[in-house]
């Protein structure tokens, strides 16, 4: 393989500081709706919640002092709204089972950025000609906001002041002490601390001289190769857990013995997370500290619980909202609270909790105002103490972890690691890893580039569009054609892990190939067409079948078949396109395409799977497009609240007993849209242990790609193939 090209380390900084504005833009503008205003109608606030934009119905039920000395409120159903109206009419479905009342059905995550408004905010009627104008803006201006830290069936908690990252406005006590008593409702805001965090980097990045790039960085960019593993330097490994197979345990001996780069490719199913655990503890084992990361809370939230039981020291840096009981002890936030060098912060943390308490009970401005001065000092008092033990905590760990975005937090300012690893790293913009790598001499990336990358709003940079805007990478007066070349098919979508393995080789990597999940014949199709024919479906999972759940199910032409393809071609089976009178609701589902004949025939598949005696918590329906999403939701949550809808790029990672893929595209010009991306497919087609049943229409599909006319072909041989009958549907 001829060396690669070098790349200009300046200028690719430069070029992704160009597609993050256009990234970060395109991310506000789908947002505007979300950020317009504080007043709107009762109706729109419930389209908005319906939605997952918004949670309405609230009131401020509790504030403590969080982590950096934080305000962080308690947000509860109002009961006023609670207890009348048409949800009261099912007790079991308004109230939590110790009769408190319980939240509506909403979109609102945890690490969302919120806005608090108050219902009766900005609405200038009572006021008036000239005050309506000015109460009308301040109520578009809205309330404070925060960060979702924890979501339950009777509340959510925010914490203020998060928003940019760390710091707090002079005014958020005050701000959220007006909350008290009124009529709340909060709206998700776009958010924009791993956008700054990513910018910063790059920033950083495009102004170091050659003398700061560390070797990783230079083989990042092809101004190095990377160094020859050193097997030998490392020692024999004596593994500690006995259930590794073969490639797990060739990927820790590569992972362990890399100088600089490993990449360690896990395909669905294979084990990938297990296998990271067993690297980490050998690499503790050898005295290295090491930093760990991922894109999501999730991600990182699921090594450290895996972790936990190994008695290794580990912290979790950001707040781990998610994280079960046992594993709660990592996090900084409990650990500032239960350490030894976390008792002087304590107590500054009461002392501030019973100043904010007494404000209710003053009488006057004044009174209030030296109370908020008090305030202000403690709390600055509170940061100080708090930074020292935190700094305290994260240096005694052998292993730290954080979200990739986590890692430019203040706390780890100062901290050197031995190494760097990053799960999922495939679902990772590269400037995001970027964070936690500027300073890294050694780095492993954990992913499988064979299934989607993470979601991007924006277009694909191009050369031309950068030449009429004008950007840096296309301004600098010694920018050479090779390196604009370099820089043409840039895009946001490819990450670091797809970068190294084009620039470097496979010799770089190393790939999981038993997989744990799926029955062989799920597995084989992908397995052929995308990697490689490498995967062995394990023995354990080879031939298992819904008919083999550890509860009474009958033996039917369903449970007892792994593979279902409902082939819907010949025109009764038509996708629709929403109706514009409606496309302002519908944008609001994003891709508003749908198939109402395709809906039913996985509904009556569904009713065959649950009449056979499968539970449906053990099934999951996905469909690449929401409009057929919320068309199915009409049809079956009710019906089955069991049962788990989704998108199909929002159940990556993710697996059920049985999975029904709705695929919705049927027209006479064999369009497929983005269905082509085959890495959706693989996704799609991955997620289900024993029975995977597919709907959709063969004539159209497999008119859209050699993939899909692969696929199409392979399901056609190997499926219980099925037509459905558009007449008995009706």
């Amino acid at each position: 393989m001829a060396p690669p090209t070098p790349i200009s380390i300046p200028l690719f900084a430069e070029t992704q500081l160009q597609l993050l504005l256009h990234e970060h833009e395109a991310e506000v503008s789908s947002s505007s709706l979300a950020s317009t205003a504080a007043s709107v109608s009762p109706s729109t606030r419930r389209t908005l919640q319906a939605t997952g934009y918004a949670l309405t119905g609230l009131v401020l039920s509790q504030c403590r002092t969080g982590l950096g000395g934080r305000v962080v409120g308690e947000f509860t159903p109002d009961p006023a709204v609670s207890t009348t109206g048409s949800r009261s009419q099912n007790n079991n479905d308004s109230r939590t089972s110790d009769g408190h009342p319980r939240l509506g059905s909403h979109g609102i995550r945890v690490g969302d950025v919120v806005r608090v408004n108050d219902v009766a905010a900005g609405t200038p009627k009572k006021a008036g000609k000239e005050k309506g104008k000015d109460s009308a803006k301040e109520g578009a201006k809205g309330g404070p906001e925060g960060v979702v830290t924890r979501v339950g069936d009777r509340g959510v908690w925010i914490a203020f002041g998060q928003r940019g990252g760390g710091g707090r406005s002079k005014e958020d006590d005050e701000t959220i002490e007006e909350l008290w008593g009124k009529k709340l409702w909060l709206i998700k805001l776009a958010n924009d601390v791993t956008y700054r965090r990513m910018k910063q980097t790059m920033e950083k990045i495009a102004k170091m001289s050659e003398s700061e790039h560390s070797h990783f960085m230079r083989v990042a960019f092809a101004h190095t190769t990377p160094l020859q593993p050193e097997y030998d330097a490392s020692g024999p490994v004596e593994f500690t857990d006995s259930t590794l197979n073969d490639s797990q345990k060739d990927a820790i001996r590569f992972a362990l013995a890399s100088q600089d780069i490993a990449l360690i490719h896990g395909p669905p199913g294979t084990g990938k997370t297990h296998t990271l655990i067993e690297l980490i503890m050998q690499m503790v084992q050898r005295r290295k500290r090491i930093l760990v990361c991922g894109p999501s809370n999730v991600s990182v939230d699921n090594i450290v619980e895996r972790l936990a039981p190994n008695r290794v020291p580990v912290v979790r840096i950001g707040h781990p909202a998610r994280l079960l009981p046992s594993v709660l002890e990592h996090s900084l936030e409990v650990l500032t609270q239960t350490s030894d060098a976390g008792g002087i912060v304590k107590d500054v943390r009461r002392e501030i909790d019973q100043k904010q308490a007494s404000i209710r009970k003053t009488r006057t401005g004044r009174e209030r105002r030296v109370i908020y001065d008090d305030l202000k000092q403690l709390r600055k008092e509170f940061r100080e103490r708090e930074s020292k033990c935190v700094d305290s905590l994260v240096r005694e760990s052998s292993v730290v972890l954080a979200t990739l975005h986590g890692a430019g937090g203040h706390q780890l300012r100062n901290q050197r690691f031995d190494v760097v690893i990053i799960d999922e790293a495939s679902q990772a913009l590269e400037a995001q890893c970027w964070i936690p790598l500027v300073s890294a001499d050694k780095v492993v990336l954990a992913g499988d580039h064979l299934q989607l990358p993470p979601t991007v709003k924006s277009t694909v940079y191009k050369s031309k569009e950068a030449r009429t805007n004008g950007t840096a990478a296309e301004t600098k007066n010694d920018t050479n054609a090779t390196d604009k070349e370099t820089m043409k098919g840039v895009s946001l979508e490819r990450t670091l892990f797809d970068r190294l393995l084009a620039l470097h080789g496979p010799g770089i990597k190393r790939m999981l190939t038993t997989q744990y999940r799926m029955h062989e014949q799920i597995m084989r199709f992908p397995s052929d067409e995308l990697y490689e024919s490498k995967l062995i479906a394990a023995d354990a999972v080879k031939a298992r079948l819904l008919a083999d759940l550890p509860y009474e199910i009958d033996g039917t032409d369903d449970t007892q078949e792994p593979l279902v393809f409902w082939d819907t071609q010949g025109g009764d089976f038509p996708e629709k396109t929403e109706d514009e009178e409606i496309g302002k609701k519908e944008a609001l589902l994003g891709e508003s395409k749908s198939n109402e004949m395709e809906a039913m025939v996985v509904a009556r598949h569904l009713d065959k799977l649950v009449e056979a005696g499968v539970k449906p918590e053990h099934i999951a329906v996905i469909t690449p497009y929401n409009g057929q999403l919320a068309l199915l939701s009409q049809i079956l949550r009710e019906k089955y609240p069991g049962l788990e809808l989704g998108s199909v790029d929002g159940f990556q990672g993710r697996e059920k007993e049985a999975v029904v893929v709705s695929l919705v595209r049927s027209n006479a010009e064999h369009e497929v849209g983005f269905l082509g991306e085959k890495r959706r497919l693989n996704v799609a087609m991955t997620r289900p242990k024993r029975h995977l049943c597919i709907c959709g229409d063969s004539e159209t599909i497999s008119r859209g790609s050699s993939f899909l006319k692969h696929w199409m072909s392979y399901l056609e041989e190997n499926s219980d193939l099925r037509y459905p009958d558009a007449a008995n549907l009706l």
